[in-house]
């Protein structure tokens, strides 16, 4: 691929050095391999419906030249929209095969084959875009991080909510001191996957292979209605709604906290089940104080339940917080602050009723997609890179191994160790079957 310029490095520079006052992690020295702005990317899919469909139409403006799925009657739809795109059934031949051809990977498999088509993809030393969570496991999402960083590639994770005003806006007002100091956090969600069951005695439709679609998961035989979507229930290959919404709930909080590693997590819920994710689950989060952040606690609650009390005392006239069935509540010394994907409101009414907002300091942004992309070209910017999806995906799942352990973990993160409970460390990763690898 053509080099940047001399003037184009130094127009990159600068932009990476105003947006590092952004805290976005930049990376220049990837871009600086990168093609001009008039050419397109070559793009590699992995998965091709679902997300990954969503995923791909939304980077259509760029070339997609191959893209691989398990299942063959997703290949033959996606091949409708991408003709051109070569098609493969293992992503690891895929990526062998193409990667001297391709710039990025887009990773939209279930959960559990994200980290493995991820890693693998950055070691190629190729930009990646992986939906969230990122990873199945905490070390799995670690390790990315780490690729991302040591390889010096752009990377983001698909949490296209960040990209949002409505968020923007929240973490400005945290940040600004609106509500004071924030020393509790409620997130809620109430979407419910529960109640899986492996099923025997049935085969493989001729479309799957199943396979393939096992991954790096236990060897076993085929199970009706795993796939395409129930598969967030089931442990081997999901987390449950916790996983699959808490990336998208707790992120808000995390921005605007700036929170990273928690030093403990405890959860409760419905009796465990070696098979099914939870019918509920409510985690609570301790992080450490942050520079001018002091300690506070995050409580997550999904599947219905919801800070029943802390809503029921919010009044506002034009909004009844107990209906919410997600969203967040920041709890500061000065009042409190409701959000979800499209609002806000601030708490008590009459004491914001005045109230001047700060000074618009996060810039709109340009596209989810778009930020990816053009911080391959140009250097700038991804919100939501491996480095911040990465630790983000850690809290999510340690409250899923705190829930799975049965007792509070006390967390060190530094050291991705779990210093109170050794026999939790279990939760922490999985063995892969062979032939996969991280």
């Amino acid at each position: 691929m053509s080099r940047l310029s001399r003037r184009r490095f130094l127009s990159a520079s600068a932009a990476a050095s105003s947006s590092l006052a952004l805290g976005a992690w930049v990376n220049v020295s990837a871009a600086a391999q990168s093609k001009s702005p008039n050419e397109k990317l070559n793009l590699a899919g992995v998965g091709v419906t679902g997300r990954a469909g969503a995923n791909l139409q939304e980077l259509a403006y760029e070339s997609l030249v191959c893209m691989a799925d398990v299942d063959s009657s997703n290949l033959d739809k996606a091949a409708v929209k991408f003709s051109e795109a070569r098609k493969y059934r293992d992503f690891r031949e895929m990526l062998e095969k193409e990667a001297d051809k391709i710039d990025a990977v887009v990773v939209g498999t279930p959960d559990h084959t994200h980290a493995p088509a991820a890693a693998m993809a950055l070691r190629l030393k190729k930009h990646t875009y992986c939906e969230k969570p990122l990873t199945h496991t905490v070390v799995e999402a670690r390790t990315l991080a780490n690729l991302a960083k040591e390889n010096k590639l752009v990377t983001q994770m698909g949490n296209q909510i960040h990209a949002g005003d409505n968020y923007r806006r929240v973490v400005e007002l945290v940040q600004a001191g609106s509500i004071g100091d924030v020393g509790e956090v409620h997130v809620w969600a109430n979407a419910v996957y529960t109640g899986a069951k492996f099923t025997t005695g049935t085969e493989a439709p001729k479309n799957l292979d199943w396979n393939l679609w096992l991954g790096p998961a236990a060897e076993r035989p085929y199970s009706e209605g795993v796939h395409p979507f129930n598969w967030r229930k089931f442990w081997d290959y999901g987390t449950g709604s916790l996983g699959d919404f808490g990336c998208h709930y707790m992120d808000l909080p995390h921005w605007a906290l700036d929170l990273r590693g928690p030093t403990s997590v405890e959860a409760t819920g419905t009796p465990f089940d070696p098979v099914s994710c939870p019918g509920w689950c409510i985690a609570k989060y301790e992080y450490p104080a942050r520079g001018k952040f002091p300690a506070c606690q995050l409580t997550w609650y999904d599947s219905g339940k919801k800070p029943e009390e802390k809503l029921a005392a919010l009044t506002h006239s034009k909004v009844k917080p107990t209906t919410w069935g997600s969203g967040v509540l920041f709890v500061g010394s000065k009042g409190s602050l409701l959000a979800n994907y499209g609002e806000h409101y601030l708490f008590p009414e009459d004491q914001f009723a005045d109230f001047k907002r700060p000074e618009q300091t996060i810039p709109k942004s340009i596209g989810h997609h778009r930020e990816w992309t053009t911080a391959i070209r140009n250097g700038g910017p991804t919100t939501t890179n491996f480095d911040y999806a990465g630790a983000l995906t850690e809290a999510v799942l340690l409250g899923t191994v705190a829930y799975r352990h049965g007792s509070k973990i006390e967390w060190d993160s530094a050291n991705l160790k779990i210093t109170n409970a050794p026999d939790a460390a279990k939760w922490l990763h999985k063995e892969y079957r062979k032939g996969w690898t991280l």
